[in-house]
């Protein structure tokens, strides 16, 4: 079993892009974050599962998980299930287990996964003297400060470097004269029945340029 990444390859120059676009989104969202809510030590003005989202946002923007959706939706529903259940006063550990369990749940019933939320589910349930004393006015500031940051962030930096986003998938092509039936791939996916890291449309788009070339 090979323990290395298997994310299909990108040429340096696209890590590259995705790396200063780490460093432009988390620096100005931190800056910004800083300056509306104040550099006091005990202030918290940036939580640390931003720093998972902005991974997504910029090195694989086509990700269904880095969607603007999902990395509201995804941080808000975490949130408040960690806010609901600090209420009460469970042990920290189950506190923890209960938050992310219920969180992924909620998450994907409201098709807003989020890997990174899973960081802020853990956050809130452990808690800090900073999180009580704000209480319910801790999602607004800083979660939806810090997301609301970051995404415009994103949006400005992908359009300026020519990448879509919010993703979407390529527009669909002629029918191939190659036997390739698009249905067959939705009963592979049910069939697998696993959640993939790729939207079902830029899978049948996949499929359809290789099969294009390859009959070239």
């Amino acid at each position: 079993m090979s323990l290395r990444s298997n994310l299909l390859p990108a040429n340096r120059r696209e890590w590259l892009r995705g790396a200063l676009g780490a460093l432009l989104g988390i620096g100005l969202t931190a800056a910004l974050c800083r300056w509306l809510l104040g550099a006091d030590p005990a202030a918290v003005w940036l939580i640390a599962p931003m720093g998972a989202t902005t991974v997504l946002l910029f090195a694989v923007p086509a990700s269904p998980f880095a969607q603007p959706w999902p990395v509201l939706g995804g941080h808000l529903v975490a949130g408040s299930i960690g806010l609901a259940l600090a209420r009460f006063s469970l042990d920290p550990v189950l506190g923890a287990a209960l938050t992310v369990g219920l969180a992924v749940l909620c998450m994907g019933l409201l098709r807003c996964l989020h890997p990174p939320a899973g960081g802020t589910a853990v956050v809130m349930a452990m808690g800090s003297p900073a999180i009580t004393a704000a209480g319910w006015s801790f999602l607004s500031t800083p979660i939806a400060l810090n997301v609301a940051s970051l995404l415009v962030v994103a949006l400005a930096y992908h359009r300026a470097t020519g990448h879509s986003y919010p993703h979407h998938a390529p527009p669909p092509r002629p029918a191939l004269r190659t036997g390739y039936d698009p249905a067959a791939l939705d009963a592979v996916l049910e069939e697998w029945d696993e959640v993939l890291d790729i939207a079902r449309e830029d899978l049948d788009a996949l499929i359809r340029e290789v099969l294009r070339r390859s009959r070239g």
